[in-house]
């Protein structure tokens, strides 16, 4: 179990200067609104044991440069419960952060909904929704931090509703909590470290490394600044949000070989070389620093789809969705259209990575839903806000690769190949001998100098040291 920090200690983990938001004020009846006898008398003994008259602090902060508005519940109030004043708090936060144009960042640590106040603290999970939905509109960065523990609404609001979500390790995390789960249930499958594995938490950050990982996310998700005027205290926006205009990226230069294939069959040979650069070379080379989110928020991850966001050329950020050659898990699929629909909420540019021999089509596969994973992914790419930019690094395999690819504006490194099928495949089909695959591979005309020719890429990008 990790260590359980108050809210105050929370806060200092996280950033400086806290400046603490007004406080709503609403009265109840003696007892609540449900006249639970004895309630008072447990928020009296909670306020003398934490110091906090709720269990929810709210507040602005600066985290590395930037300032941001930080949730931080109190679970030694009433275990960190969501009530009417928590709410109202909550809101309040919110308002605060769309008026001034402020991240947020909640500090979790919650048991779920208040039993004294009833339906009535129930249906703060709605309220709570709704402000955070309209954060997201207006293209406002959300980070959650999963404190220990992370149950009930808080964890299905604020944690999981997050644009990202990091957790301690160790933390308690699930939507059913440790009194209320089947007798029989598997304690560590409700870990921080479960749900990063089923792609429901981005990543699990050491508390020495909390305030760190938190100033580089709100570096990469508040930039470029948008000077505005009545800019105070470092708050800033998003182009999206100001209404600027996003331009697409240049592709990276390519890093492998520079000459062109001679043959289709070379073209698939340079492709599946293992000297070849991979994706992490291509990323390393192009961002000066990057963050990764992952994850599908459906119960999967794939290790072969790097997502994220990195500072590129010029400092300014770009968001990636790089295949890593293997084949594209379900997950991997609809963890990249997640991202690209995030950074279109936020204003950012895409950068997309295509090597894959195609998407992976084993039974469980089929289970995980490939085919509308797939599909999910043609649709945020056609759809996507901001501008996407692609390059083929290596096997570019049917409508698996052609997914992650932006119509109108693909590129190709010399050694890479684009195909509707794999040359091996497509002869096996055809019914012809393997002695055939390598005169298929020239009629499917995958070249890049082919791709070209067809109009089906813009160009191939010159080597890096040319």
């Amino acid at each position: 179990m990790t260590e359980r920090f108050s809210a105050r200690e929370a806060i200092a983990l996280a950033g400086d200067d806290f400046r603490e938001l007004p406080v709503p004020m609403r009265e109840f009846k003696p007892d609540g609104p449900l006249s639970w006898q004895g309630y008072d008398d447990s928020r009296r003994r909670a306020l003398t044991r934490t110091g906090e008259d709720e269990s929810v602090v709210c507040g602005t902060a600066v985290i590395g440069s930037t300032r941001a508005v930080l949730i931080a519940f109190e679970f030694g109030f009433l275990g960190g419960s969501l009530g009417a004043r928590t709410g109202d708090r909550v809101e309040a936060a919110y308002t605060h952060a769309r008026a001034h144009r402020l991240p947020v960042v909640s500090l979790v640590a919650t048991g779920g909904s208040r039993m004294q106040e009833g339906m009535l603290a129930l249906t703060q999970l709605q309220r709570v929704a709704r402000q955070s939905a309209l954060a997201r509109e207006a293209g406002l960065p959300q980070i959650a931090v999963l404190r220990d523990p992370t149950t009930g609404g808080g964890w299905a609001t604020l944690g999981a509703g997050a644009d990202v979500t990091l957790a301690l390790p160790g933390a308690q995390v699930g939507f059913a909590g440790s009194r209320v789960r089947p007798s029989d249930a598997d304690p560590a499958a409700y870990t921080a470290e479960a749900q990063m594995a089923a792609g429901a938490v981005d990543a699990v950050v050491r508390e020495e490394e909390l305030r760190e990982t938190l100033a580089l996310w709100l570096t990469l998700l508040t930039a470029p600044a948008a000077e505005a005027e009545g800019e105070v205290e470092g708050e800033v926006e998003s182009e999206a949000a100001s209404g600027g205009e996003v331009e697409p990226v240049s592709p990276p230069a390519a890093l492998g070989a520079p000459g062109l294939p001679a043959t289709g069959w070379d073209a698939v040979r340079h492709a599946r070389s293992p000297e070849r650069p991979r994706a992490a070379a291509y990323l390393d080379a192009y961002f000066s620093r990057r963050a990764a989110i992952g994850g599908d928020r459906c119960g999967g991850s794939d290790d072969g789809m790097l997502c994220g966001f990195g500072s590129g050329p010029a400092g300014r950020t770009v968001a990636y969705a790089a295949q890593c050659g293997t084949a594209t898990r379900p997950a991997g699929y609809r963890t990249a259209a997640r991202l690209i629909r995030l950074a279109g909420r936020l204003g950012f540019p895409v950068l997309t990575l295509v090597d894959t021999p195609g998407a992976a089509n084993d039974a469980q596969a089929e289970r995980q839903g490939a085919g509308s994973a797939i599909a999910d992914l043609f649709a945020a790419v056609a759809t996507a806000r901001t501008p996407v930019t692609t390059l083929v690094i290596g096997e570019g395999g049917s409508g698996g690769a052609l997914a992650l690819a932006a119509p109108g504006n693909t590129w190709a490194t010399p050694d890479s190949y684009f195909s509707v099928i794999a040359p091996e495949l497509a002869a096996a089909i055809l019914k012809r001998p393997a002695s055939e695959v390598r005169d298929t591979a020239d009629q499917l005309r995958i070249r890049p100098q082919d791709l070209v020719e067809l109009g089906v890429i813009r160009g191939i990008v010159e080597h890096a040291g040319r």
